[in-house]
């Protein structure tokens, strides 16, 4: 791998990790706010996280990092709605939990 390579997964690696906190963020900000907008918002950045995986696919990282980063990107999906729904039940009035 050259320098260049190098510098350029890199790169991805670190947008990919920001994206994915971006989409965490607007998604729950979004429901917080009941805001189509941020939901659009959030959604965006999980479709640019996905082309950013997508584009670590064509890298020269080895086979088992990109299919870690496929599987991460695909199970991501799933963690700010689950992570959401946690919370609403924490914050329940008691009686609800009955």
């Amino acid at each position: 791998m050259t320098a260049e390579q190098m510098l350029g997964t890199s790169l991805l690696l670190g947008a990919f990790v920001l994206l994915a906190g971006c989409y965490g963020l607007l998604y729950c900000l979004g429901r917080l706010r009941a805001s189509r907008r941020l939901g659009r918002a959030a959604a965006a950045a999980y479709l640019l996280q996905g082309i950013t995986a997508g584009l670590l696919a064509l890298s020269s990282l080895d086979l088992w990092w990109k299919a870690l980063l496929l599987a991460s990107f695909v199970a991501f999906v799933a963690i700010p709605p689950l992570t959401w729904r946690f919370l609403e039940r924490l914050h329940e009035p008691q009686e609800h939990h009955s």
